[in-house]
This record gives C-alpha cells, structure tokens and sequence, in this order.
C-alpha cells in the first residue's frame, strides 16, 4: 500500500513537472528589439505625436528615445528616454496570447519624469496592440493606441 501511494504520488509530481522536462521553452533572446509604430492622440485643439525608435531590452527593461511633437503647440515638444519593465514571465504570457500590464517611465532632456503604465494584447507572438498611459501631471494623462511587432534576431 505505501509503495502505491509513493509511485502515484511521484507521478503526480512528474506530471506537473513534465513540461519543464521533456522541452526547453524557446529562448528570450528572440524577444530582445520591439518596433512600436508612431502613436498619435488628441489633446485639446491639437494633437501629440509620439514616434520611438526601436525597443532594446537589457535585464527585463526596453529602453528607447522619444521625440514628442505637440501640434500646433511646438512649444511643448520634448525629447527624451523611455523604458518600461517587462519580466521574463510577461513575455511567455505573451507568448502564449496573454494580456499583460507594464509600468515604466519616460525622462525628458530637462530632467522632468514621468510615470508610464501600459497594457499590451497579443494578435500572434510576435506582434500585438498596445495602450500606452503617459502621465504628463497628477490631473493629466495622454492615451495612445499603438502596435508593436518583436524583430527577428540577427543572423550570423
């Protein structure tokens, strides 16, 4: 009686393990550059686009720079860097078709911060839709609706 409840009670063990066992998952480093289109969003009387070169991840964070061009208000156009936090088990959510939640931050030339939060819903693993909450102050926040798409590695 012991001996059955020991063997079944690896099996269940094993059972649980068996992914992690008979495959390795697909290396992260294929997730290492995202392209995100040029976002656009409507302010009063005007709008803010935000174009951003490619994504690089180091660690779990993508970073980039950002060039924000306010219309007709070119006086409020900035530049600056953008990153945001996306751990190794986001991407496999990712890469299963999950939604995920992301936070982050943008930081102008002149030093001012602010707060990023971000939802991004995958169409396939390589590409998706984003919302992306830039909080400009504590009363103001710019929404843009943008894609991203994952770029292929390098080959050798």
């Amino acid at each position: 009686m012991g001996v059955r409840r020991l063997t079944y009670f690896l099996l269940l063990l094993l059972g649980g393990l068996s992914p992690r066992l008979r495959a390795e998952e697909a290396p992260l480093s294929r997730y290492a550059t995202v392209s995100v289109e040029t976002a656009k969003t409507s302010i009063y009387i005007g709008t803010v686009t935000l174009p951003a070169p490619v994504f690089v991840r180091q660690g779990i964070t993508y970073s980039t720079t950002y060039a924000a061009k306010v219309f007709p208000y070119f006086f409020y156009n900035e530049k600056g860097s953008l990153s945001i936090d996306v751990p190794d088990a986001d991407l496999r959510k990712l890469e299963r078709g999950e939604v995920i939640d992301f936070t982050g931050e943008a930081k102008t030339t002149g030093g001012e911060e602010r707060h990023v939060e971000g939802r991004a819903q995958p169409t396939d693993a390589n590409s998706g839709k984003l919302k992306v909450r830039v909080f400009v102050s504590k009363k103001i926040q710019l929404i843009f609706n943008t894609t991203y798409h994952f770029l292929p590695e390098p080959g050798p």
